[in-house]
């Protein structure tokens, strides 16, 4: 079975013009599968469920499978609320990024998001007996564990592996975006709309380390695993995610899509996309070495 192209939810805080515009475009993009919805902060709140809902059913109408992902992390009772709503829309199938939304369907079918730390066999075997059709690997995992899991997994789960976007790392419950900017998390005026692709941290030295975006840590870094994909092949993948970025993200599907297609070579697809990056590229975490890192190797 071909693999398939998925693009990931939006990490980022971006006007509503701005999303819309953008899922207008990613209707005609060769992507198999698109989650929506944000996973971040429950204080964006530029678009609400109805008008996901709206941009879902226009997807759906173009072709695209839709998949709407919920917060990885919940502190309070109105974001439970709305995790249910979520969980109960009756249409679209849910990415489940903290246990509460695993609860909250109660058996329903559903994908295992990247933040639900499943790093070996029985973590995964366990997802599968509470419904989980599919699980996407923890971003730090290497393609030695990946073979590990493929080898033991339920048969029937199917895998998806992040192979492209600035690579998301941790959450916390404060916000480092307000406090950059000497605000309150309560009162952060939503400051992580000024950084379209998150806010950059610098060492001493002025070295590149992480990016900020809200309660959530990213790497600097933006992983690009498109040379990978002979390798992800043989391990029999099943998706591919893409997360995006606010520049040149048609333009990178379309190289992702052409490797896949046999249309052009992954190393040539790799050396062109590390120049459309919005940070250095890394594919370290693949090589079971330091995520920062960029190896060039035959296999990514």
């Amino acid at each position: 079975m071909a693999m398939k192209l998925a693009l990931g939810p939006l990490l980022y805080f971006w006007p509503r013009e701005q999303v819309e515009a953008f899922y207008r475009q990613v209707a005609d993009w060769p992507v198999d599968i698109v989650y929506l919805g944000e996973t971040v902060c429950a204080k964006r709140r530029e678009l609400r469920l109805d008008d996901w809902l709206r941009i879902a059913r226009q997807l759906r109408e173009a072709g695209k499978e839709v998949v709407l992902s919920t917060l990885a992390l919940i502190e309070a009772e109105s974001e439970l609320a709305g995790l249910r709503r979520i969980a109960h829309n009756g249409e679209f199938s849910i990415e489940a990024n903290d246990m509460a939304a695993v609860q909250q369907l109660k058996g329903q079918a559903y994908i295992a998001g990247p933040h639900l730390n499943i790093y070996n066999p029985a973590s995964l075997s366990l997802h599968h007996g509470l419904g989980a059709t599919r699980w996407v690997m923890p971003v730090e995992l290497s393609q030695q564990t990946l073979r590990q899991m493929q080898l033991n997994k339920p048969l029937s789960m199917q895998t998806e592996v992040f192979v492209f976007g600035r690579l998301p790392l941790a959450f916390s419950a404060r916000c480092f975006t307000a406090r950059a900017c000497n605000l309150p998390k309560d009162h952060c005026q939503l400051r992580c709309g000024d950084y379209p692709d998150g806010l950059d941290m610098k060492t001493r030295d002025r070295d590149a380390f992480l990016v900020i975006n809200g309660i959530q840590t990213q790497s600097a870094t933006t992983c690009n695993l498109v040379s990978a994909i002979p390798a992800l092949r043989e391990l029999q993948t099943d998706v591919l995610r893409l997360s995006p970025q606010s520049q040149h993200m048609a333009e990178i599907v379309a190289l992702f899509h052409q490797v896949l297609q046999n249309k052009l070579d992954p190393r040539e697809a790799g050396s062109r996309i590390n120049t459309l990056t919005c940070g250095s590229p890394a594919n370290g975490y693949w090589h079971d070495s330091p995520g920062m890192q960029w190896l060039d190797s035959p296999s990514g």
